[in-house]
């Protein structure tokens, strides 16, 4: 069985946290689709770094995704929480009961404005924890709640990947993509 994984991107979005996930997953055999909610598939996250998306969010929105996942960076977690389109995908998604995911700013600002993270047990980078509301904030690198995982920042990037791997292959795939890191 392939899963399928979105990583949906923006200009601003973090450079490490978008790159390790993409390059983790696609490690354990995830075929991962970067789209872009831009009006062009070439982006530059927030250190410079230049980033070409698979392609447009708006051509798949319709496929199925086993698991969503937003990366960080201010910039560009505003993007994403500003995107309607996404928002409804990310609620629809949830409510399904597959995976989503957000590490650094994306779940105190995105996730919390989606409306994903009522009644759930998550983390985010510390000093964005104010945005938080009907949820519990628990000070911890990597947070799962059910279909829900987040993570407090860029140095916790690897361990979410991992944990992502986890969840949709199980632990021996973990075990063997961490093999292959030397983690």
């Amino acid at each position: 069985m392939t899963f399928r994984a979105l990583i949906p991107l923006a200009e601003g979005i973090d450079d490490l946290q978008s790159v390790t996930l993409i390059d983790v997953l696609r490690r354990a055999k995830i075929e991962v689709v970067v789209a872009s909610i831009e009006s062009r598939r070439m982006l530059t996250c927030a250190r410079g770094t230049r980033v070409t998306s698979d392609g447009m969010l708006v051509d798949v929105l319709a496929q199925h995704f086993d698991l969503i996942v937003l990366p960080g960076g201010m910039v560009g977690v505003q993007h994403l929480a500003a995107h309607q389109p996404l928002l409804q995908l990310v609620k629809d998604h949830a409510a399904a009961g597959r995976l989503f995911a957000g590490i650094a700013e994306a779940p105190a600002v995105a996730l919390q404005t989606y409306g994903v993270l009522r009644q759930r047990r998550m983390t985010c980078l510390p000093t964005v924890s104010h945005y938080l509301s009907g949820c519990t904030f628990i000070d911890q690198p990597i947070v799962v709640d059910g279909n829900c995982i987040t993570a407090q920042g860029s140095g916790a990037t690897l361990e979410l990947a991992l944990t992502l791997v986890e969840q949709l292959c199980g632990k021996g795939k973990r075990a063997a993509v961490a093999g292959d890191l030397l983690v």
